[in-house]
């Protein structure tokens, strides 16, 4: 499964991108309104920092099918022909996917609720499709078996359209899908560190520090005792 950062803070998204291994950064208008910059001018330091190689999404704003259209040729044409566009998965998004598959722009379907909304973006041409996990499950839903349902409708269909797991609250719903086999989660830059985050961890690290420089003296290494 492919590990996505949901942010465009620049300074989380380089610490991550040093010490994780990512595939990419997502965004929506509400995560780069919170950025308080242009968001091109956002979106083009974030390229720069995760490569040409890393996958990079970009949301739409337009509500209307030739909005949209104009959107993504904005985005691509300033972002490069790899970038993702995130469409979302009503009527009028689901007409911009097809004219947008047509012209071989990749997109992600946005604001999918629904196995249903899924399985058209995919029908439509999309490349991924991203539930919701948490404002799923805040609907008095199962997000994770929602994810976990629109895996397996795409892959009995034959849909060349994967998984793009987001909004998560915590690492099991992450681990989850994890071991589902999901094609990408996108996970903010908390749930990510959490991780790793634990103090059983740190204690054991602290334990072995301990004895080896009872061995060696305070300070000590492998380099240097």
């Amino acid at each position: 499964m492919k590990l996505i950062i949901d942010d465009a803070n620049i300074e989380a998204i380089k610490h991550l991108i040093e010490i994780y291994p990512i595939d990419g950064v997502t965004t929506n208008p509400s995560i780069l309104a919170a950025a308080a910059r242009p968001p091109f001018e956002v979106l083009k330091e974030i390229r720069s920092i995760i490569g040409c190689d890393a996958e990079l999404h970009v949301q739409v704003v337009a509500r209307d099918t030739r909005g949209m259209l104009a959107d993504a040729r904005r985005i691509t044409g300033e972002l490069g022909d790899g970038t993702f566009v995130k469409v979302p998965a009503v009527p009028e998004g689901l007409h911009a996917m097809k004219l947008l598959a047509t012209e071989g722009v990749r997109v992600t379907a946005t604001a999918i609720y629904t196995p249903m909304q899924a399985f058209l973006a995919a029908k439509a041409g999309a490349s991924y499709a991203a539930p919701y996990i948490n404002r799923i499950d805040n609907m008095g839903y199962d997000g994770v078996e929602v994810a976990k349902t629109i895996h397996d409708i795409f892959g009995a269909n034959g849909l060349p359209c994967e998984v793009l797991a987001a909004s998560f609250k915590n690492s099991q719903q992450v681990l989850d899908l994890v071991r589902y086999g999901v094609g990408a989660a996108t996970v903010a830059p908390a749930v990510i560190e959490g991780f790793v985050k634990s103090a059983a961890i740190d204690a054991a690290i602290d334990a072995f520090v301990a004895d080896f420089e009872g061995l060696c003296a305070p300070g000590k290494t492998m380099a240097t005792c």
